[in-house]
């Protein structure tokens, strides 16, 4: 794909899972990419793997890195903002499990954008991909944290785009549902019952974001069928509530 040969990428929690389809994905294509994670040595396997840059640690403080590990040429072109966080729990959780769920899934992807704006309105081109989630669109039965938190990531990719699109700025915003990641090993009965029985390969997740770019497309569904959903909860929240309340019973009733 000629928009992204040559480019340099960096790819957050992309030790594994949808990250690491990402990263795979952009080397092939001919990019640039830089392979990060919080795991050393997830993070080393995978840059090795593709060809890439290493760069672990905390996604909200690599972007300096990041632009020296691409050695300079060109600097970050492609910001794919994929670290996220699992939080299960309700309205009862730990403020640390709200806390957590916010920094990594919401405010990782405002200081990587604090970082990247600046340089790249300046030369009026950028691309931020932000990983969702179908719940940020949607919900999540049995974690209000990780919901909630999703949201917030959707409606800050939303409000790039709206906001400096005429200015250069690719945004896009991927929203699967189920992936067979350890993210949705990590949901345990409620990805069990909700997610699982139309999981996807992460590898799909990356064909329907290079399908999305090829269209320019913000809004990325790798599940068709949440455009659906989505109209539903819009169009007739009372009874998209009563469907989910449904799930929610049927989830507690298998002793959840």
């Amino acid at each position: 794909m000629s928009s992204v040969q040559g480019a340099g990428v960096v790819v957050t929690g992309a030790g594994g899972g949808i990250g690491a389809a990402l990263a795979r994905r952009f080397a092939a294509e001919g990019a640039r990419v830089v392979v990060n994670d919080l795991d050393p040595g997830r993070t080393k396997a995978v840059a090795d793997e593709i060809g890439a840059a290493a760069v672990p640690g905390d996604a909200s403080e690599i972007v300096e890195e990041a632009r020296e590990a691409l050695g300079g040429t060109g600097g970050i072109d492609v910001w794919c903002a994929n670290a996220g966080l699992a939080s299960p729990g309700d309205a009862l959780a730990d403020e640390a499990v709200w806390a957590a769920a916010w920094d990594v899934n919401v405010m990782a992807h405002v200081r990587a954008a604090r970082a990247l704006l600046p340089g790249w309105l300046e030369r009026g081109s950028g691309r931020f991909v932000s990983t969702v989630s179908a719940a940020g669109l949607l919900t999540m039965v049995g974690a209000a944290p990780y919901s909630v938190s999703k949201h917030g990531a959707y409606a800050f990719a939303e409000w790039l785009s709206l906001t400096y699109r005429h200015r250069g700025i690719k945004v896009h915003a991927i929203c699967p549902q189920g992936v067979r990641t350890d993210m949705l090993t990590a949901a345990g009965s409620a990805g069990e019952l909700v997610l699982a029985p139309t999981a996807i390969e992460p590898e799909d997740v990356a064909d329907a974001l290079f399908a999305g770019i090829e269209a320019d497309r913000f809004l990325i569904l790798p599940h068709p069928e949440v455009a659906d959903y989505y109209r539903v909860r819009a169009a007739d929240p009372e009874r998209w509530l009563g469907n989910m309340n449904h799930i929610q019973q049927k989830w507690e009733g298998a002793g959840a």
